[in-house]
């Protein structure tokens, strides 16, 4: 039987390179903007409190208060754009909600990935399961990293890209 980690296993190279990336870059790159209007920054948090918001919030995993999201169905610092987040900060979100990530990835079995939650939105309860919310994830994760990377590659800077060699 295949593990679920096995079934997610590029997500976690895309995480690295997130990471990597980060690391390199300064104050005025993270404020870059793209179309949608949000700085580098605020995408690399939307990304890291996302994750926490499912796996914490709607699944009841441990672990959102080793993030900076210990609320996770709350507001997340992209709602503050008028409050830059460094890369420190940045690299403590990404770092502390990946290990939540791995944690789900190596204790759930294929058969866990069939459960499902329930979520109120507008009034309407929603359900949702794992399997499709780490698909959700792996996705999102991936939209924003592929974004960020066209903004670096706008501004003539190296992009973030997970699939070259390094």
């Amino acid at each position: 039987m295949i593990s679920s980690a096995a079934m997610y296993e590029g997500w976690e190279r895309v995480n690295s390179r997130l990471v990597q990336r980060l690391g390199t870059l300064t104050p005025e790159q993270l404020r870059l903007t793209g179309v949608e209007g949000w700085p580098i920054w605020a995408l690399i948090a939307h990304v890291a409190g996302a994750r926490v918001y499912w796996l914490c919030g709607v699944f009841k995993e441990p672990g959102a208060e080793t993030t900076p999201f210990d609320t996770p169905m709350g507001e997340g610092w992209e709602d503050h754009l008028d409050q830059p987040r460094g890369a420190d900060e940045l690299l403590l979100a990404v770092n502390s909600s990946w290990r939540i990530v791995e944690s789900c990835l190596q204790r759930w079995t294929p058969d866990e990935l069939q459960v499902a939650f329930p979520r109120e939105r507008s009034g309407r309860t929603e359900q949702h399961t794992r399997h499709a919310v780490l698909t959700r994830l792996v996705q999102h994760d991936a939209f924003h990293c592929g974004e960020i990377s066209l903004l670096l590659g706008m501004h003539g800077l190296p992009a973030l890209d997970p699939w070259t060699l390094l």
